[in-house]
Formats: C-alpha cells, structure tokens, sequence
C-alpha cells in the first residue's frame, strides 16, 4: 500500500517533502561508505538471522537487555489500525512493525522475505485459477493468549478488497482476490481473479489485525462466514469497529503478535512504550522496553541524542544542521546513516483545475522547473549523490529504472514560454501570460514545514522567469486534514512511500484508481497497467511498467522530484538501519546492548 508522509509544523520535510538544508559540513567523520554515513551501514541491512538466497526472515538471537531504548521518529504515531484512509501513515508503520506480525519481512536492501517467524510457506498452489497458499506456523499467538491463525487472513481479506462497510485506504492486490477460505486454522487459500505476482507485497503486519477481538466486541461469532455479499448490517457492525475502533491505544482490544506490544500511549507527549510480548514465538532478545517518541524538529531530536536523552534518531525528514550534529558525535559512539528509501517527491497537477486542464499549461510549468537547483541546493549535505529522480514507478535504485522526465523538465524559461505562446497564451502587462482572460496563476499546496517552503521559494523564481505565477499554500493540515485526498488543491507536493511492488503504482495513476486524487485519465495507462498487473514473469511485468511510467511522463501529469533519503543515528546498540518502508524497529528484537 502507498502512504503519505506527514511532519510536523517545524520538521524539515516530511516524506512528502523529506529535505535537507544545505550547511557546510560536519568536519571529518571516518566517513567511507555512501551519503557521508560514518561506517559499513550497509552491512547492517541485512537480518541476523536471514537467508536471503531461501528468500526467508526470521529475528536472530541476540541478548535480552533491560534498556530502555528510546527512539526518535519525526511524527507521532496515532493508531493500531494503519489501514484506513485517515490513519495511513508510514509514523503508525515505524511503531506497530515491532507489534503486528504479518507474512511478509523488507530487509534494508528492500527484498520482500518469508517471515518464517509465524509462517511456514506462502506458495502458488496453481496458476489456473492463480491460487496462493499460506501455510501458518503452529503455536503463534496474539498477545492475550488467542491463537493467530487463518481467521485473521480472513479478516484482512474481507477489510482490505473494499468491502461494504470497511473502510480501507487502499484495495490494490486485495480487490483481485475472487475467493478466500480457511481450510484449517492454520491454511489460508487466496484465488484470484487473474495472475497477481506481487501477492507478497500482501496481508503484511499493518493488515493483520486480531479477528478474534473484533468477533468479541460485535458479537460475530465467526468472521470466516462473512463474504463481501453477506448482509449488509451485518458487514457494517464488523466495518464499523474495524475502521473506527481501534485509533490510538486501547490495551484490551490492541494485543501484539509480534516481538513486543504497545503498553502505553502518551497522546500529549507523542510517546508510545513497548514491551515484550510474553506470548511471541521467535528469538526472545533486544531490549525489554523501547520508548517511540516524536519530535517537531529535526535538530531538537538530534541534540536529544546528544545528550542521551535518547539512543536511536531515525529521521525521515532530516536537515543539514542535524545531520552535522550527528556526524560529529563520533567521538561520542554515536554512527550515522543515510540511504535511498522507497519514497518519493513530486508534483501532483490537479486535472480540475481550469488550468491545468491545459496540457500546454503543465508542461510550461515542467519545463520551467530546474529540479537540479532543489536537490543542490536542499539535499546534497545529507546525501552526497542526489540528484533528480526521473521515474514514478521506479526509484533510481530499481533494476527497471528508466529516465523519462529529464527532456521534459528543467529546460529554461525561454522554452517554456514558447510552449505558452504557441498555444495561445500571451503576456500580460503584469508580466504572467494570459488566455481566455485567465491569468496563469497556479497554487502549490504542502504541509507546513520550511523546506517544502524552500521548495517552492525556488519555484516561485523560477516560474516567474517564464511569466507563470507560483502562490504559496502551507497547510499543516493538507495531508491529514482530507485536503489532499480529495483533490481540494491546485498542485500538490507530497511524497509517496510504498513498497518494492510496482502495482502499488495503479491506483495512483489509473482511471478512477482510490489514491489517484489529481483526477489524471489516460486509457492508455490504464490498459498498461493492466496488463502489467496481470503478467505471469517480472520481464514483462517490468516492460509494461515501463512503458506507463513513459506515457505518464508525456501527459506532464505528475513531476518527480527526488526520491527522499533518510537519515539515521544511533549510540549503545551493535547495530541499527532506518528501513526505507518500515523504519528502524523491523528488527529491533535482535539489537544488543553495545
């Protein structure tokens, strides 16, 4: 599932706008690997105990340590559930990766594994029908002693295809699931309406809540006998409680599968506590207690760590500043990363809007807009090798990467306004081009923090140069608020974080798709993408994704930025990496005490 990425008002950027400020830097740290990281980060991508030849995770053993561990994220987390429009934010992911257990485990480097902790196998059982087949480890239990089993598939299944009364934020992969049944507790078989071959990118730990909570607290006895034609009232008591029930923390109706388990939820000081959870089937190690916090401000966190007020920052959004203070504590055992995550950057053009309607108008507005000056200006102190990202679909680390915006944007204010003029548009005495009677004044909308600000600062410049004018909207409630889900903006800058699955992509840029809130409609996508959703091997799949990454880029639809880097420091603890979807603690129950 695609996410947004939301700061607050005083970080530096949020997924959506991770950006760095651009501050000489930080004195001579050892620094030999990529990004200015002050050792091998690489090297820690990988889980102690997985084999990524098998294709399997599991948490390695390490001691058990009392700590606690504090953690310092850029937003607070606000739900168990992640899974519905208003709560589908990477911050929950970082927090309840380490709680709800699920088939699937992201290393550092991105490879979806096996996680063999509560499963034993996940297999195309047929490939017509295209049948897959999850096979559940015996003796995984929830928290409160309930076995985790075929049921909570069920669950999952039934919430995420888009059923009535469950209000899911996305259903791509789970709406082609035509039936799903338990054949036993612990065999849970998926048949699908056509070939799917990113089924591992599903029913991973933010899908997986407990059916046996929810068969209590509505009175259903059995979750497994609702199907999405079953009676309405009774799809909308178990929608009901799944989309609004469990916000926040409730310990009662909130049990762990995983490593640890929420025991505390401090609203006010954006602070969640874990603990390990006595039930849990895999290696018993990493430390007893770890404190998620959130902080406003990058810098602040930073100098939290500095003073050891906390042991792990793990930052998507980080600045120059910060990243200076944290190269510079090495003396102090304190490591520093930086890597690529699965984020991106962009421009969204709102289809509504009467001018963007135009495509002379977006591509005026792409051919104005100089990427490099961003990512030189704002980036290159945290990661050294920045530059623009010219793919939707694929990061610039994707074997299928491809560039098919750099002869599109970037070109100068001349090329632009004669991109204008030959469509009609003239120059007004106030220097912005006209037509129809219509100034070309547009609105860029973000959330509030002061690099999207910086952002379109150095738009504003750049557009005015071509007679285009650039207004500035920062909104600390567009991306939580429901502004940007309801496409209520002219052009939209956020950034997307999802998975290494490229039909995560569809509903972003597909006809009508659920996440695709600019409006954008090309039949040609949308037959591209369906026909890569459907391919039977990663060859042609890769090909088709290609080729509507392409078409995209000639409607002038959406402009990548960058992809948006993360920035990670850590002091006590052998080893830790900020993973680039699901944060710093998809593996903290194999951290030892340095």
């Amino acid at each position: 599932m695609s996410r947004w990425k939301a700061a607050s008002a005083l970080t530096m950027a949020v997924t959506a706008a991770l950006v760095l400020s651009a501050c000489g830097g930080g004195g001579d740290n050892g620094s030999t690997d990529q990004n200015g990281s002050s050792t091998d980060v690489k090297s820690m991508a990988v889980g102690k105990a997985e084999n990524a030849q098998a294709g399997t995770f599991k948490l390695g053993d390490a001691p058990s340590w009392d700590g606690p561990v504090t953690v310092g994220i850029d937003d607070a987390y606000s739900a168990y559930n992640n899974q519905t429009p208003d709560t589908n934010t990477s911050y929950n992911y970082y927090v309840i990766v380490a709680v709800l257990a699920g088939s699937n485990m992201l290393d550092g480097n991105n490879k979806p594994l096996l996680n063999t902790d509560v499963l034993d196998s996940w297999d195309v059982t047929s490939t017509s029908p295209y049948t897959v087949t999850y096979k559940i480890k015996p003796g995984v239990k929830w928290s409160d002693g309930a076995p985790w089993n075929c049921k909570d598939y069920y669950l999952a299944y039934l919430a995420n295809r888009g059923t009535t009364g469950f209000n899911a934020a996305a259903t791509a992969g789970y709406d082609l699931i035509d039936s799903a049944k338990c054949t036993d507790d612990q065999t849970f078989v998926t048949t699908y309406k056509q070939p799917y071959i990113d089924y591992k990118g599903l029913f991973d730990g933010a899908a997986m809540l407990p059916a046996h909570v929810l068969e209590a607290k509505t009175g259903i006895p059995d979750i497994t006998q609702l199907n999405p034609n079953s009676d309405p009232a009774l799809l909308k008591k178990a929608g009901d409680f799944w989309t609004n029930e469990w916000k926040g923390f409730n310990k009662d109706i909130m049990p762990a599968s995983g490593p640890y388990m929420i025991t505390a939820f401090d609203q006010n000081q954006g602070a969640v506590t874990l603990e390990k959870n006595p039930n849990w089937i895999g290696a018993k190690g990493g430390p007893n207690k770890i404190i998620v916090k959130s902080f406003s401000d990058t810098k602040a966190m930073a100098t939290a760590l500095q003073n050891g007020e906390i042991q792990v920052v793990a930052s998507t959004q980080p600045d120059a500043t910060a990243a200076d203070t944290l190269k510079g504590l090495s003396a102090q055992g304190v490591t520093y990363g930086s890597a690529p995550q699965l984020s991106y950057e962009h421009l969204d053009m709102q289809y509504k809007n009467p001018i963007l309607k135009d495509e002379a108008a977006r591509k005026a507005l792409f051919q104005v807009i100089d990427r490099s000056a961003i990512t030189d200006k704002l980036l290159k102190e945290v990661q050294s090798d920045i530059t623009p990202m010219n793919s939707l679909i694929y990061l610039p680390t994707d074997q299928g990467y491809q560039d098919v915006y750099s002869d599109k944007a970037g070109k100068g204010a001349a090329e632009a306004k004669k991109t204008l003029e030959a469509d009609g548009w003239t120059l007004g005495a106030d220097g912005i081009y006209q037509k129809n009677g219509q100034r070309f004044s547009v609105t860029i909308s973000h959330n509030n923090n002061a690099r999207r600000d910086q952002t379109v600062e150095l738009i504003q410049s750049q557009a005015k140069a071509a007679g285009i004018e650039v207004k500035n909207d920062n909104d600390p409630n567009f991306l939580s608020g429901g502004r940007v889900s309801t496409g209520n903006y002219d052009i939209a800058l956020f950034a997307w974080s999802q998975p290494p699955f490229k039909s995560q992509s569809q509903p972003l840029y597909s006809t009508g798709g659920n996440q695709n809130w600019q409006n954008f409609s090309d039949p040609k996508v949308d037959d591209t993408f369906k026909q890569a959703v459907v391919a039977t091997d990663e060859a042609t799949a890769t090909k088709l994704y290609q080729q509507a990454d392409s078409q995209i880029a000639q409607d002038y639809a959406s402009l990548p930025l960058y992809a948006v880097p993360s920035m990670w420091a850590f002091q006590g603890i052998d080893r830790v990496y900020m993973q680039s979807y699901l944060g710093a603690l998809w593996n903290a129950g194999e951290w030892a005490q340095k």
